[in-house]
């Protein structure tokens, strides 16, 4: 099992995003909530507040790329294969609609073989309520290590 998958089973949801952003300060940027992590599936949410919005008053894309990063390295990192390690890449996005709310981010590995090393595409979807905003596609490279 990976640490990160561990810290998330032993501290729960709260206490590990907490920790998050002591690990990769960064993250902190978008108080990020863990929701859930599991191999293969992790979703994050922040919310809608002055840190992170753009000058038209909507959740800032680079704040939408934080969220996606996070949500796609985390469940890379439970996903992939003992023995393995994982780098982003290159991520590659699209902006569906304006992010006008609280946003939810998921990263969908369901489809993805986690026994492959090499580059790995990893899905990310963001919403706000039930409406897409926000699509990525994040390379993560899988190597021994």
């Amino acid at each position: 099992m990976s640490q990160m998958l561990q810290m998330f089973q032993q501290a729960g949801a709260a206490q590990f995003s907490a920790m998050i952003g002591q690990v990769a300060p960064y993250f902190a940027s978008i108080a990020p909530q863990m929701v859930e992590l599991r191999p293969g599936y992790a979703e994050v949410r922040f919310a809608k507040r002055r840190e992170v919005l753009n000058h038209i008053g909507t959740v800032h894309a680079i704040a939408l790329c934080n969220a996606a990063e996070l949500a796609a390295g985390s469940m890379t990192d439970a996903s992939i294969p003992d023995g393995c390690r994982w780098i982003p890449k290159g991520m590659t996005v699209e902006y569906l609609a304006k992010a006008d709310g609280d946003i939810r981010t998921v990263a969908d590995g369901s489809a993805v073989d986690w026994d492959q090393t090499g580059d790995i595409k990893v899905p990310v979807m963001a919403y706000v309520g039930d409406k897409p905003v926000f699509r990525a596609e994040i390379t993560m490279y899988v190597s021994q290590a």
